[in-house]
């Protein structure tokens, strides 16, 4: 997918830099990376351990703030945010997908993907509705009773879409999503995906080791020692 006009992308990010700190030795992650992604893109970040991924990834979530450079999203630049304006933007812009699905275990799959509704001035009706539409979508709406330990892996991991997009965000990240998941889970989780940009138009960021999951994205792009290396569709 290309980026013919300002109004088709999606996330800018311009010569961004990071580093962290072991002990008083300055310890660089990444060194001047900028890409565009479109709108209603589904781009996968691959790259050896400590290549920088997630890093990347948390910095356009607005979880990790920038040392040098410029991210702007939606025509937001969150470098320029503080402390409270960016959780705010985080949580109106942004779903989650993690690897180990960081599911709060006494809630059952119905109040967890209300969690990020509770900070909003919805009524008590309204979200409702978005819930069981969210976990319509994820195919588990006869589930949401269940708490985590009475599901599967998978359907945990689809619980946790389901409260990923519950907000109706701009963009999806998700830090290796299937990494904890069998093949037969890892596929069914991976076609969501594939469904959620095809069908809603999701724009999906997501690291990931697993070449296989990779090939679900339009792009890949590979991080390197800090640095983009290589760029294929």
């Amino acid at each position: 997918m290309s980026v013919s006009g300002e109004q088709q992308t999606m996330v800018t990010v311009n010569a961004v830099s990071k580093s962290y700190r072991r002990g008083n030795q300055p310890v660089p992650v990444l060194e001047g990376i900028s890409f565009e992604i479109a709108k209603g893109e589904f781009l996968a970040l691959m790259g050896p351990s400590g290549s920088g991924k997630s890093t990347l990834l948390n910095l356009i979530a607005g979880i990790d703030t920038v040392d040098s450079g410029s991210i702007v999203i939606n025509g937001v630049d969150i470098a320029t945010l503080d402390e409270s304006e960016l959780a705010r933007w985080r949580a109106s812009n942004v779903g989650f997908i993690f690897q180990f699905y960081n599911l709060i275990p006494v809630l059952t799959a119905y109040e967890n993907v209300e969690l990020p509704l509770l900070l909003t001035t919805l009524s008590r009706h309204e979200r409702r509705r978005h819930v069981e539409a969210a976990l319509d979508v994820v195919s588990l709406s006869d589930r949401k009773e269940h708490f985590p330990s009475q599901l599967s892996g998978g359907q945990q991991q689809r619980v946790a879409i389901a409260r990923a997009i519950v907000t109706d965000p701009a963009i999806l990240v998700a830090d290796e999503p299937t990494g904890d998941l069998d093949r037969v889970s890892a596929g069914e989780i991976l076609e969501l995906m594939g469904r959620l940009n095809a069908e809603q138009g999701k724009t999906i960021i997501m690291v990931t080791h697993d070449p296989r999951a990779a090939e679900k994205a339009h792009i890949i792009r590979q991080l390197d020692k800090g640095l983009l290396n290589d760029v294929s569709a």
